[in-house]
């Protein structure tokens, strides 16, 4: 039985834990090491038994505690090109063999599971998102994108579960405390995914037969897992589908375990 659950999942702070009988896998690590191994003992996972952890892109809130965690048990790191080079800069005493550069163009393995990666849309230097295959099923992460690209439905389509960002609500955010740099950044093409769009993503995933999806990356200032959650939901049973029965869709909490 693979095991798909978030960590930590917020603008403050996000991973995500794939596992099976065989292979531990972590994506993003932004919170602390110490916070990071106290999640990874609650899911009944040991901390040194991570194979690998995957790196969306190199913002603070997915790689905070990659130094410290990966220095105490010589966990591999996989990302893009460029994002591994913003990591050796951020990170220097991270051994250079312990990063690994992926690129879009084809699969790679780590113990049982199959990786892919794939481009996303943000303001980072070159940010991704996965699929990765465990038992013979397809699961994704895409989260910090400021819009729905067709290489993101592509490799999203067809999964079994899915973990994808619902940041913030527009009316909250347009009216809200952030100043008008940081709002039009968010907004942007590059920023980060509104309900609405995070709505119409699940929906069409659920058209292709995604079963389970976990709306994660909430804003704290600009959200509540309420708006996110309704959002989602109303427009999935707008389209026919039965939430809790033909989809089971959930908000992932800031800083508790969410399986599905």
């Amino acid at each position: 039985m693979t095991n798909f659950c978030t960590l930590y999942s917020s603008s403050s702070g996000n991973c995500t834990l794939i596992s099976d009988k065989d292979t531990n896998i972590l994506i993003d690590a932004g919170v602390s090491a110490s916070k990071i191994c106290d999640s990874l003992n609650e899911a009944g996972i040991c901390p040194d038994e991570i194979d690998a952890i995957l790196v969306t892109h190199e913002h603070s809130d997915h790689i905070c505690g990659l130094r410290v965690f990966c220095k105490k048990y010589n966990t591999p790191v996989y990302a893009s090109e460029k994002t591994a080079e913003k990591i050796s800069e951020t990170f220097p005493d991270i051994p250079a063999g312990n990063l690994h550069a992926v690129s879009p163009s084809g699969v790679f393995k780590i113990r049982s599971m199959t990786v892919k990666a794939f481009q996303t849309p943000h303001d980072s230097s070159e940010p991704y998102g996965y699929c990765i295959w465990s038992e013979e099923k397809k699961y994704c992460v895409a989260t910090d994108t400021g819009k729905i690209t067709q290489a993101m439905l592509t490799n999203l389509a067809g999964a079994e579960a899915v973990l994808i960002e619902s940041n913030h609500d527009e009316e909250m955010l347009k009216n809200g405390p952030y100043p008008y740099v940081l709002k039009k950044r968010i907004l942007s093409d590059e920023g980060h995914l509104s309900n609405s769009s995070c709505a119409w993503l699940s929906t069409q995933l659920a058209l292709w037969g995604t079963k389970r999806i976990i709306l994660g990356h909430l804003s704290e200032k600009n959200n509540t897992p309420e708006k996110a959650y309704e959002c989602s939901k109303n427009l999935l049973e707008a389209n026919g589908f039965k939430v809790g029965s033909d989809v089971i869709l959930k908000v992932a909490p800031k800083s508790e375990l969410c399986n599905i």
